[in-house]
């Protein structure tokens, strides 16, 4: 669907799992919230909330959220992280003594402060028209008087139920009669809108201080966890600097550490290096390219992204056209690498949205409660599903990415923004995990190299190369599949399309608004 507009505001949104009448609602609320003179920021605050009711296996107050934000009166682009941190009591060398190698992502350990709520608070005093008090309503009112399942929320929430059934309040809550909820059954959480009528009462501190805090604390210590109100009281977002790279004749930014958004940046300062505008965005060329760079951004990901506050993360190096070159050395055109490291997916529940107002400012928004249904960890007084960010940490002493006290883990959602001599060019995202890189860089390359429109971009066909093959959607030619199989990449089609991208593009005055076929989101402009 694509949709424009001169002058006027655009909501583009999708989630990893959503149902269409969860957007359309979520959709309708930023829309509203835009109507009653609200800022982009507004908006995309508002639908993240309500989506984080009807929505728990993809994202909540239990998790995190980042955004972009540009500000048209400023002409500037602000970066806003929001990853919590674990607790103090929680170190790589006392999980070792505990005998644990490795967070899972059912563990408690897995758990940090979620850094949503405090996210939002600090978006809207910066950025916004409203208060969170009136943000938080739509989601109260769902939380309270309930909302139907949709068919595809409906249909995750059963392949990952199974979750839900460790934890006795997850599965009373999220398990009706120990069974997912069929399509069209109203839920209602009365004690998330319990909390959440306590946050728009009292602001975030509500949350984070107090009975709320208490009560988490409680649940997670119960299970062994090491969790301090304290934890919770001191967390605080972090307004960055995006890091920002010249792609084509436009500037590509990110999220810095530690957020995976530097990949973006080492895959598209690898990939500038060749003539995609020669190529068939369809053909073995441009997919083994795209999949030799993110094997070696993969690379440096894994052994340099971390959290910058507690160890040395060389972005400017990362991002140098010196290191670009050197990679892009290792490249041979015709042959796929030997022994570059290729991960896997990992969490893939995320909801991303964008939104633009009349007065030009957009919001690029991304939240998260990691893998489906978070930790799965239901807290029995606030009804708050915790996510697991900490299973991004590793267990390893002298990592940069080792677990410790206060700190983030590597973290995958990644908000992106693109602006060309100097405006404000694309605010876009693209869910799922590990993938989000990639499917920014293809979104990206299909306008810049292929002249896509926005809504072309967003449908092209995608693959992803892992450590056991190039998993290809099935619109990808079978010639292109046999090339690559032939250059030494394994191949095979991927069981489910890759990621769900959201944009909004602007041009002259006009925003263009695109919104992914292969999820359920909406993209909308009045």
């Amino acid at each position: 669907m694509r949709n424009f507009h001169r002058p006027g505001r655009s909501v583009a949104m999708g989630c990893h799992g959503a149902a269409a009448t969860s957007h359309q609602q979520a959709t309708l609320i930023a829309a509203e919230v835009l109507r009653n003179g609200g800022a982009a920021t507004d908006a995309a605050v508002a639908a993240a909330a309500l989506l984080g009711v009807i929505e728990p296996n993809s994202t909540g107050i239990g998790g995190d959220s980042f955004a972009l934000v540009w500000q048209a009166d400023e002409g500037k682009l602000y970066g806003v992280n929001g990853s919590g941190h674990a607790p103090e009591g929680l170190s790589t060398e006392w999980l070792l003594g505990q005998g644990v190698g490795r967070i899972s992502e059912d563990s408690v350990h897995s758990v940090l402060v979620p850094g949503a709520l405090r996210c939002w608070e600090t978006l809207l005093a910066r950025f916004g028209r409203h208060s969170l008090t009136d943000m938080l309503a739509p989601a109260i009112s769902s939380a309270e008087g309930g909302f139907p399942v949709a068919e595809r929320i409906a249909h995750d929430w059963a392949f990952h139920g199974h979750r839900l059934d460790r934890h006795d309040e997850s599965r009373r809550v999220l398990l009706h009669g120990g069974s997912p909820p069929a399509p069209g059954t109203v839920i209602r959480f009365p004690k998330l809108a319990r909390t959440l009528r306590q946050v728009a009462e009292g602001g975030a501190d509500a949350f984070y201080t107090g009975d709320v805090a208490t009560a988490m604390v409680a649940t997670l210590g119960g299970l062994g966890g090491r969790h301090s109100v304290d934890d919770f009281a001191s967390w605080r977002p972090q307004f960055v600097t995006p890091v920002t790279t010249r792609y084509r004749d436009v500037d590509v930014h990110q999220i810095p550490p530690n957020g995976q958004g530097i990949m973006v940046s080492i895959m598209l300062n690898v990939l500038e290096g060749f003539d995609h505008a020669a190529l068939d965005p369809l053909g073995a060329d441009r997919f083994h390219l795209q999949i030799e760079a993110y094997r070696l951004a993969a690379a440096a990901r894994n052994e340099y992204i971390a959290d910058p506050d507690h160890a040395e993360v060389p972005v400017a190096e990362l991002i140098s056209p010196s290191y670009a070159d050197a990679l892009r050395d290792r490249i041979d055109p015709r042959r796929a690498m030997m022994g570059a490291m290729v991960e896997p997916i990992g969490p893939t529940d995320t909801i991303y949205l964008t939104t633009a107002d009349a007065e030009g400012n957009m919001c690029s928004f991304i939240s998260s409660i990691s893998a489906a249904f978070g930790s799965a960890i239901l807290c029995p007084r606030t009804g708050v599903l915790f996510q697991n960010r900490g299973s991004g940490f590793v267990v390893e002493p002298g990592h940069r990415n080792a677990v410790a006290p206060r700190k983030r883990s590597l973290h995958t959602i990644i908000p992106g923004f693109a602006t060309r001599v100097g405006a404000p060019w694309l605010s876009f995202g693209v869910m799922h995990g590990l993938y989000q890189p990639v499917g920014q860089v293809q979104v990206l390359q299909n306008i810049l190299d292929f002249g896509m429109d926005v809504q072309e971009a967003i449908n092209a066909p995608r693959g992803l190369r892992d450590a056991s093959a190039f998993h290809a959607e099935t619109a990808i030619p079978e010639a292109t599949m046999l090339e690559l199989l032939r250059r030494g990449h394994p191949v095979s089609v991927a069981s489910e399309p890759w990621g769900g991208a959201q944009a909004i593009l602007s041009c002259n005055g006009v925003f263009f608004a695109g919104s992914d076929p292969r999820k359920d989101g909406a993209a909308a402009a009045w």
